[in-house]
């Protein structure tokens, strides 16, 4: 009787199961959705708003153009200085302790949390701050004839700055998930530490390198406020894309900022797909 008994109360179990797995996956949903809802939302008006005429006649304007061809090299030049500086700091930073490491941790985040204005005033008071006679925007100028302040290099500092946190973090983040004994044992064969990251861990961080520099890339896209406090937004000369939309938003040409949107949102669409690409399981 005790096992006749236990069936119908394991079977009476089941559809209570299954509605509480509905009601979790259905509230689940509904609040998860909704943000999904509101990003597919945005993009749709901004593409009901706009036409191909639009977007044909703002990238035929030769200040778009040029602001296009800003974009793609600086972005680039910041992504790769990015990573040039976050392989050997994310891998110090993984590998070793040394004494102010949680301060070095810290600082590197503060690009991440800082308001992007207040970055981008920081680094103009920096050029512009006087030490006695001596201030670095008017030695680069005079002395170097290399200006930054309101000019193409300060495009590229403003998004360097930013950009390369994120390329650290990712790059750490590499560096933890590989496991340190190959290099040790590399180094008790006779290999230098150079040799060690060179021939051991180097190879075996291509991954996260690209992950890095595509981030860095994308994050230099994105960046507008430090460039626009540091380097300006003078058309033909300091313009990127960023800075095209609140142009054409600042004359009231609404067509054009949407259309220059919608180019970097397909910039960055291009980013994502490469970035799911690096990161898919090989199929067996």
């Amino acid at each position: 009787m005790s096992r006749m008994d236990s069936v119908p109360t394991t079977h009476s179990r089941l559809p209570r199961r299954r509605v509480s797995d509905a009601v979790f996956f259905g509230t689940m949903s509904l609040l998860g959705g909704s943000y999904v809802l509101l990003i597919v939302a945005m993009l749709g008006a901004d593409a009901y708003y706009t036409t191909p005429g639009h977007i044909r006649d703002a990238l035929l304007k030769p200040e778009i153009q040029y602001a296009i061809r800003l974009t793609l090299v600086s972005c680039s030049i910041s992504a790769i200085l990015s990573i040039w500086v976050a392989t050997p700091l994310g891998y110090l930073l993984s590998r070793y302790r040394f004494p102010g490491r949680w301060l070095v941790d810290t600082l590197i985040d503060i690009p991440i949390v800082l308001p992007p204005l207040v970055l981008g005033l920081s680094l103009l008071i920096l050029f512009h701050l006087r030490f006695g006679d001596f201030r670095l925007e008017d030695w680069l100028r005079k002395d170097v004839g290399f200006p930054v302040t309101y000019a193409v290099p300060g495009v590229i500092l403003a998004q360097f700055s930013v950009a390369c946190a994120f390329a650290v973090r990712t790059m750490r983040s590499t560096f933890d998930e590989i496991d340190p004994r190959a290099e040790a044992v590399a180094r008790t064969l006779g290999c230098s530490r150079w040799q060690a990251f060179f021939y051991v861990a180097f190879p075996q961080a291509w991954r996260g390198i690209v992950t890095a520099l595509t981030i860095a890339w994308a994050r230099s896209l994105g960046e507008f406020g430090p460039i626009l406090v540091f380097a300006g937004a003078t058309r033909g000369q300091t313009e990127v894309l960023s800075t095209t939309v609140f142009l054409e938003l600042s004359v009231g040409n609404l067509e054009a900022s949407v259309a220059v949107s919608l180019l970097m949102v397909a910039m960055a669409v291009i980013v994502l797909v490469v970035l799911r690409a690096l990161h898919a399981e090989p199929r067996s």
